[in-house]
């Protein structure tokens, strides 16, 4: 059994005089909801890209399921089982909802698209689809158009999508921004049932969310690791009381 399915390696990265990413060090289990948090600016998003392969690292080695994917594109980690959700969704608008987790699936299938009619017609595509939009109880909205949505609504279709490539792992950037009290309630019910599942790496502000679902939670200031710990760890650390949680850690 592989006993980190995500380990992030000394990754380090620059711009111009800025160091976004300074030799970090961190890694998901099997199981576990591994929370990373930090003050605006301190870098996450910029992780959260080296990780996904949005961005190629100065420095430093991505390794997932086993194998170095540094290399990789975002297309090839994600074809190669790590799902990801958006702090700000990416999905087609003009889409319906069906049509969005239908495209999921076929990047999961690793055919290329010709004509969006005939793909929409494939049956083992639509009921993949229709499985994940199942799992994410949008299945009574499948023919509703995405902009259509509620702000909830298109973060738990954003799941959905994911969820139709079949993921080794999850990365999710503040899945929670946004929602109201009910909305997060129920999103963090989803999530905490989900990680048996595959496991998430979890950018989140939402404090109560991530004190309630994280095994692990790592604090992430200018570019560093500053502790990684449980979440009575993290609040007890005074550098991290010091540098972010302030009142929060109450």
């Amino acid at each position: 059994m592989i006993d980190t399915i995500l380990k992030l390696d000394g990754l380090s990265k620059s711009f111009g005089a800025v160091r976004a990413a300074k030799d970090v060090r961190l890694d998901l289990r099997p199981g576990e909801i591994h929370a990373l948090i930090g003050p605006n600016g301190a870098g996450k998003s910029t992780l959260i890209q080296l990780t996904a392969g949005g961005l190629q690292p100065d420095a430093g080695v991505v390794r997932f399921a086993g194998r170095d994917v540094t290399q990789l594109s975002m297309v090839g980690r994600a074809r190669a089982g790590l799902g990801r959700t958006f702090q700000i969704s990416a999905l087609p608008m003009e889409h319906t909802v069906l049509q969005n987790a239908v495209l999921g699936s076929l990047g999961q299938s690793g055919r290329v698209m010709r004509f969006f009619n005939s793909v929409m017609t494939d049956r083992a595509l639509k009921e993949r689809a229709m499985a994940a939009l199942e799992r994410v109880e949008l299945a009574d909205h499948a023919k509703t158009r995405t902009a259509d949505l509620s702000h909830g609504q298109r973060r738990q279709l954003e799941v959905g999508v994911a969820l139709t490539l079949e993921p080794k792992a999850f990365l999710m950037d503040e899945p929670m921004a946004g929602l109201g009290a009910e909305g997060s309630k129920r999103l963090t019910g989803f999530l905490d049932t989900l990680r048996h599942e595959a496991p998430i790496l979890l950018v989140e502000h939402d404090m109560d969310a991530v004190f309630s679902l994280a095994d692990r939670i790592s604090v992430l200031v200018y570019g560093e690791v500053i502790a990684t710990g449980t979440a009575d760890e993290i609040r007890s650390d005074p550098r991290v009381r010091e540098a972010y949680l302030g009142e929060n850690a109450a």
